[in-house]
């Protein structure tokens, strides 16, 4: 198998492993605070991190794996382009 038989690059695996990095760094901020008895409240629940940062860092996290997957590989153009 060639270096130019793999459907994506190294810049594109790097961009998805961040990605999945950011996720998954999101959707830890948003876990807890909870309460562990049922009767009291926590408005820990509410705080900041877990309803505006940690939804933001998710959603960048989202766009970035999507631009990593549409991302052109730069090996296979320059193939291409050697080819013709």
């Amino acid at each position: 198998m060639e270096k130019n038989d793999f459907a994506f690059g190294k810049r594109n695996y790097l961009l998805m492993a961040v990605s999945v990095v950011l996720l998954i760094l999101g959707f830890v901020l948003m876990s807890g605070g909870g309460s562990t008895n049922p009767d009291v409240f926590n408005p820990e629940i509410f705080s900041s991190v877990r309803i505006k940062v940690a939804p933001l860092i998710v959603m960048i996290g989202f766009v970035l794996m999507v631009f990593a997957i549409l991302i052109k590989n730069r090996d296979r153009q320059e193939a291409n382009n050697s080819a013709k």
